[in-house]
């Protein structure tokens, strides 16, 4: 039987990173955190401080690096030159941040890049920093002979020391990097994984907020996404798709990445208003939210995921349930996510809030749900909230829930436009919340937070997430 070169330990509990009470938590071996000081590159370059969810205006591209043909109709397609597909490490492990990971998977693959999720756990399904199962696509020791055209660390707590730990990812990291292929990590992964394998030498380099001591002083830079050479850093979740973005442009090219920034509603701040709320009432309940997330083959990865991941961070009680026959579905973009429990296991609680990912194959399996059809009848009659992101509201328009309701979705989703709200990113009305999708699902996840909790809970998540979000 082949040994694992990875370092098996009992996994502790994941850390989560919130506002002002951000985890001091680093890996352990602070010895290993050796400086090397010296003159940075002039090739080094900065990218304007900017939120995660606004157009990524990208500074540096690889004109020789053209797209290859993707493997479905949401992805950007070049069918001119045919080239090589580029080859992608996403490695993953026990307390891997789930927006992180998934949102890199995500982005990468809407390009045509070639993504392989490796696990550096003995096993394949892993549980992510906020809770979240996600099942990798091979374990990182089938990866030590391939040639990637890119290794990506994701981050989270105790996820960043686990790739750390890897003697398998280690190897395969140094070498790509010693041959000056790309290499990028975000959040904690640059300070816990990369410094420690010595990977940071004079390399100007970001990381969260709450690990940013540990980086060398003279080269630590405090910006959202910082490219040096061949690496590439940046600051947490709520900047992992300007880190995707920036990684796309290095593999694909600007004009590769600009669409796929359009496809995620990378829109700037001025461009749109983040919120619009009508006959505004009290969501705030006397008692922990109690919130369903029901999931299908072909739900949005990043939707299904983001709002899992903010919530809980908000301490709200969040149930995944597949209308599937398995609680493994595979979602829109390749990603493999186990839910809780079926939905038909689900049908016992009462829920303060019911949320409808997107996704346009995974929308269908929802509305050809009749559980999920009975929960959501039962969920307006009984006059709680509901909640749907990007093709989803056109199920509740069908199931006869948007009546005199209006929604923001996807577009061309909701055939009436009577309905629709055309321009802000999140519409309330009432009891209902809908956001257009993709990158506007952190806000939309954290308008749920104010509304359950306030706003000032909601501030605390965003800092957590290293998301900009208004102070009022």
């Amino acid at each position: 039987m082949e040994s694992l070169s990875c370092l098996v330990l009992k996994p502790a509990t994941p850390t989560r990173l919130f506002g002002s009470r951000l985890s001091q938590t680093a890996a352990s071996g602070s010895a290993m955190f050796l400086p090397s000081l010296g003159f940075p590159s002039s090739m080094d370059y900065q990218l304007p401080r900017t939120t995660a969810k606004r157009y990524l205006k990208l500074t540096k591209a690889s004109s020789s690096a053209v797209p290859a043909t993707p493997s479905t109709t949401t992805n950007v397609t070049n069918t001119t030159t045919a080239v090589s597909t580029k080859k992608v490490l996403v490695p993953i492990g026990f307390g891997t941040e789930e927006m992180e990971a998934v949102i890199l998977v995500d982005v990468l693959r809407r390009a045509g890049a070639e993504v392989t999720v490796a696990s550096v756990e003995p096993q394949l399904e892993i549980q992510a920093s906020g809770g979240t199962r996600l099942v990798a696509d091979t374990t990182i020791s089938t990866c030590s002979n391939q040639v990637f055209d890119l290794v990506a660390l994701p981050g989270g707590m105790p996820g960043s020391a686990r790739l750390r730990d890897c003697e398998i990812l280690k190897n395969i990291t140094s070498k790509h990097a010693n041959e000056k292929r790309l290499y990028g990590a975000i959040s904690t992964a640059p300070a816990v994984t990369l410094l420690p394998w010595g990977l940071l030498r004079r390399k100007r380099t970001t990381c969260h907020p709450a690990f940013f001591d540990k980086l060398p002083k003279f080269w630590a830079v405090k910006s959202n996404i910082q490219v040096s050479g061949e690496l590439t850093t940046s600051q947490g979740p709520g900047t992992s798709f300007i880190f995707a973005l920036s990684l796309v442009e290095q593999l694909f090219g600007e004009s590769v990445a600009k669409e796929i920034a359009e496809l995620l509603f990378m829109h700037s701040a001025d461009d749109r208003p983040r919120r619009e709320e009508l006959n505004k009432v009290d969501w705030a309940v006397d008692h922990t939210p109690h919130v369903l997330l029901p999931v299908a083959n072909g739900s949005e990865e990043i939707e299904v995921v983001t709002i899992i991941d903010i919530l809980r961070r908000a301490k709200v009680d969040v149930v995944v349930a597949s209308v599937e026959k398995s609680v493994k579905v595979l979602a829109s973009q390749g990603v493999k996510i186990v839910a809780d429990k079926l939905i038909g296991d689900a049908t016992g609680s009462i829920y303060d809030l019911i949320i409808l990912p997107g996704g346009v194959a995974g929308a269908e399996r929802l509305q050809k749900s009749r559980i999920l059809k009975k929960l959501l009848k039962q969920q307006d009659a009984s006059g709680r909230i509901c909640g749907a992101v990007c093709s989803s509201p056109a199920i509740l328009h069908k199931h006869g829930l948007l009546k005199e309701k209006k929604a923001t979705a996807y577009p061309s989703t909701i055939r009436e436009p009577s309905n629709v709200v055309d321009g802000p990113m999140v519409v309330i009305d009432g009891k209902l919340i809908t956001s257009r999708g993709l990158a506007t699902v952190s806000d939309f996840a954290l308008a749920i937070v104010s509304k359950f909790f306030g706003h000032a809970r909601a501030r605390s998540v965003a800092e957590g997430l290293v998301f900009e979000y208004p102070r009022s």
